[in-house]
């Protein structure tokens, strides 16, 4: 199934210019046809095509559903942008293909990006839930301060991925508590400066460790992403009732 994207079809029932041109110029839809549409908030919709305009094409909604929550926990990873845009863009496509909540741009002491424009990610995030078939957009936070950032209120549970950090530092897995929304922070090449991991042990966030290797930026983003998913998925298992 091939899903469209059109963030407010429900009032606005025309998919965008580059949905538009998909549809009508590579997929050779006509009009009568049907496509499945997401609101990219969690809503399906079912549309027929009135009119197969490339680059405006108006549809009419038949039917619409909302679609389950994927998963019980929400996931939001802090990253500091590397100074390649290509990487962070790798970790944003994949991220939102395994499943996140939230994506921000951490701009730290030591970041090697201090700008970033969200523009290219953001359609990067929309192609990502087309092909893996999600209805929720990811949210996508600009650049922010780093101890704006954690200085917020936030439920869950909070963690620091630190390069530097104690040998005795548990890994994320056997810290994280099944089920609860996790907020990761990961840090730049240069790791985070130590009043920046002293800061945000003081709000609440616990340093752990993504294993004995030293990852890349972007690496360690999707490792901490994908290290929550299977902590939760072998919990669940373990709690299953057997038959």
């Amino acid at each position: 199934m091939t899903l469209f994207y059109a963030p407010d079809v429900a009032a606005n029932p025309f998919l965008p210019e580059e949905e538009s041109q998909h549809a009508i110029r590579v997929l050779r839809l006509a009009q009568g046809g049907e496509i499945t549409v997401t609101d990219g908030k969690g809503a399906l919709y079912r549309c027929m095509i009135v009119d197969p305009h490339p680059k405006r094409c108006e549809v009419t909604v038949v039917a619409r559903w909302q679609a389950e929550r994927p998963r019980r926990f929400s996931i939001h990873v802090a990253v500091a942008p590397t100074k390649s845009m290509e990487r962070m863009e790798w970790f944003a496509e994949k991220a939102t293909e395994t499943g996140i909540d939230a994506i921000t741009c951490l701009e730290c002491r030591f970041s090697e990006r201090r700008e970033i424009k969200t523009a290219r990610l953001a359609k990067i995030l929309v192609s990502a839930i087309k092909q893996s078939g999600q209805a929720r957009l990811p949210d996508l936070n600009g650049m922010t301060d780093f101890r704006t950032f954690v200085g917020r209120p936030r439920d869950g549970m909070k963690f620091i991925a630190c390069c530097e950090a104690d040998p005795q530092t548990q890994l994320l897995q056997h810290l994280y508590r099944s089920g609860a929304d996790a907020t990761i922070l990961i840090g730049p090449e240069g790791d985070f400066s130590k009043d920046e991991t002293t800061f945000a042990l003081q709000h609440g966030f616990i340093p752990v460790s993504l294993g004995a290797s030293r990852l890349r930026t972007e690496t360690a983003a999707l490792a901490a992403c994908l290290t929550i998913h299977v902590a939760d998925s072998l919990a669940e298992k373990q709690t299953a009732p057997v038959h």
